[in-house]
């Protein structure tokens, strides 16, 4: 797929909450909550324009009892892709609009999410430098396939951060 790297867009607030309602005419009851994470959640942050949403649930399991009709919908069921314990559903096909990750209420993965966009919301400086670094990788790489990877190592650097920043602040 192609890097799309756009600046930030208010209406991304907007398209959350109207896929999280959506999705909570499907799933109902099963959701306990639902988070917008990732880049187009931090006001500033430039970004790929697909919306990252988690929806946290008691069980994952039961999440998997709706892949024909998320399929039927228009969303990839794409499963655990790479995280184990996560059910990943995305939508917008090769112009995807969203990424759909579910995780179980006690999953580690949801506070790392979360304390690293909260991380970006609270450091403007922050957002300004992984702005300018993600600018350098979209001149450099055409494909997300070359481009995510090349980000990795700067955003397991920025998490760090992220989490001492917690639980400095947040666990003393």
């Amino acid at each position: 797929m192609k890097v799309r790297l756009s600046d930030y867009n208010e209406d991304w607030i907007r398209l959350y909450q109207e896929e999280a309602d959506f999705l909570k005419s499907i799933f109902e009851d099963q959701v306990v909550r639902f988070e917008h994470f990732g880049s187009t959640s931090v006001p500033g942050l430039k970004a790929k324009p697909v919306i990252d949403m988690m929806c946290i649930v008691q069980d994952i399991n039961r999440i998997d009892l709706y892949n024909d009709k998320m399929n039927m919908l228009g969303y990839d069921v794409a499963g655990e892709w790479g995280i184990s314990g996560r059910r990943l559903f995305r939508k917008g096909g090769e112009e995807r609009t969203h990424h759909i990750h579910f995780y179980q209420t006690d999953n580690p993965q949801i506070e790392r999410h979360l304390i690293f966009r909260d991380y970006l919301r609270c450091h403007p400086e922050e957002v300004a430098r992984y702005s300018r670094f993600k600018e350098e990788l979209a001149e450099r790489f055409e494909n997300t396939n070359e481009y995510s990877p090349a980000k990795k190592t700067f955003v397991k650097e920025m998490e760090q951060l992220a989490l001492s920043w917690f639980a400095t602040r947040f666990l003393s």
